[in-house]
């Protein structure tokens, strides 16, 4: 009689289970509101995820990866994500303040010294630069934020490690004196990685594999494609507006090197290559207060303090503000990309068009995923517009 009702119930769950599969996708229109781009060659194909806290809701893919070999987008494949390295890059950093083995308003110069007695840039034209020494040092907040007047610098070497890419850094003056205004700079992340490294002493590769990337099982997320990760890398491709048709590009920010090279430095700016299904794992772990499958990365106050405004009346970008290393919505009419979030999002985009973002008010999670260099406004192209509107939609209901 026992093994009766235990075989009764085996099936049971096998019906269930099976009715669950069969249950139309509430987002089943969203490939179809993307392809068109793909159709007028905008792009060349996209990967589109919706998730909430706990579980991947939409997952598909249309168009190509690879045109030249007529390669179909896959929804495993792997992106270089540009700018999303961002907050990845600072996820580590608070995981350190977590720890108080740094605080976010210490001087960036206690850990890395050549960031000591830096120059602002007070007048400049073609022929000459007015410098003046800056008033105080900027702090680890004020890189989080692009408040520390960075702004870029000429790598020469392709193959300079993260200690001496930050020494060239720190060399170049600073745009504003530090706090400000609010200035983007990606050498300012760029220059977190190596304080990551001087504070934990190891790399800043290993650091992030072994206290984010492992313990959420975000195995496809790398600074280098393997083999077989390249084998899946949806190829950069840029519009010839001659001939209206897409050319393959390539990624300026390897600075000339191969997607699998591993003497590249982990650069926590722009350099990591994902999936959708790890990007939504790390922002998972976000609306579960820094936690996710039992492991634990953050603490929920750090969550809430790192997607909070951190830059006050500063201008940033329409409608938006920064929190510690994410962009924090706070006007969703401002952009009509962000339309459909609600206040309090954030999130962050790439160069070529990737784009993921945790609205904790609804509970979901948004990942888009396209290789189009040359976009006018990456976070606020037609493509995404398309994607976020179907996925409002298809939330609405019929």
């Amino acid at each position: 009689m026992k093994s009766r009702l235990a075989y009764h119930s085996v099936i049971a769950v096998a019906l269930l289970a099976g009715a669950l599969s069969a249950a139309p996708d509430p987002f089943a229109t969203v490939p179809g509101a993307v392809q068109p781009f793909v159709e007028s060659g905008e792009i060349a194909g996209a990967v589109m995820l919706v998730a909430d806290k706990d579980r991947v809701l939409h997952l598909s893919a249309v168009g190509q990866s690879d045109l030249a070999r007529g390669r179909a987008m896959r929804t495993d494949d792997l992106f270089w994500i540009a700018s999303m390295t961002k907050p990845i890059a600072a996820v580590c950093v608070a995981i350190l303040a977590d720890e108080k083995r740094l605080a976010y308003d210490d001087a960036v110069e206690k850990y890395l010294p050549e960031f000591g007695q830096q120059w602002v840039m007070e007048e400049q034209d073609p022929t000459r630069r007015v410098l003046k020494r800056a008033e105080r040092p900027i702090t680890i907040r004020e890189l989080l934020t692009h408040t520390s007047g960075m702004g870029n610098y000429v790598v020469t070497e392709p193959h300079w490690t993260l200690a001496e890419m930050t020494k060239v850094a720190a060399r170049e003056p600073l745009r504003f004196p530090p706090g400000s205004r609010w200035g983007y700079s990606t050498a300012g992340i760029d220059a977190l990685g190596r304080l990551v490294e001087v504070i934990s002493g190891m790399s800043f590769s290993d650091f992030l594999r072994r206290r984010v990337l492992e313990p959420l099982g975000m195995n496809e997320t790398t600074w280098w494609l393997s083999p077989a990760q390249e084998e899946r890398f949806a190829r950069n491709y840029r519009r010839n507006v001659q001939t209206s048709r897409l050319e393959e590009t390539t990624i300026s920010y390897l600075y000339g090197g191969a997607t699998t090279d591993r003497s590249r430095p982990p650069l926590g700016g722009a350099g990591l290559f994902s999936t959708a299904a790890d990007l939504a794992k790390f922002y998972q772990m976000l609306l579960n207060g820094g936690e996710l499958g039992g492991k634990r990365i953050l603490q929920p106050g750090t969550v809430a303090e790192m997607t909070r405004n951190q830059i006050g009346s500063l201008t940033a970008r329409p409608g938006i503000v920064w929190g510690l290393g994410f962009n924090v919505v706070v006007d969703p009419a401002s952009m009509a990309a962000n339309a459909t979030l609600t206040a309090g999002s954030f999130g962050h985009g790439g160069a070529h068009g990737t784009n993921s973002w945790a609205d904790p008010t609804r509970g979901l999670i948004y990942v888009f995923m396209i290789q189009r260099a040359g976009l006018e406004n990456a976070d606020d192209s037609p493509m995404r517009r398309a994607y976020q509107q179907a996925v409002a939609t298809a939330l609405r209901g019929p």
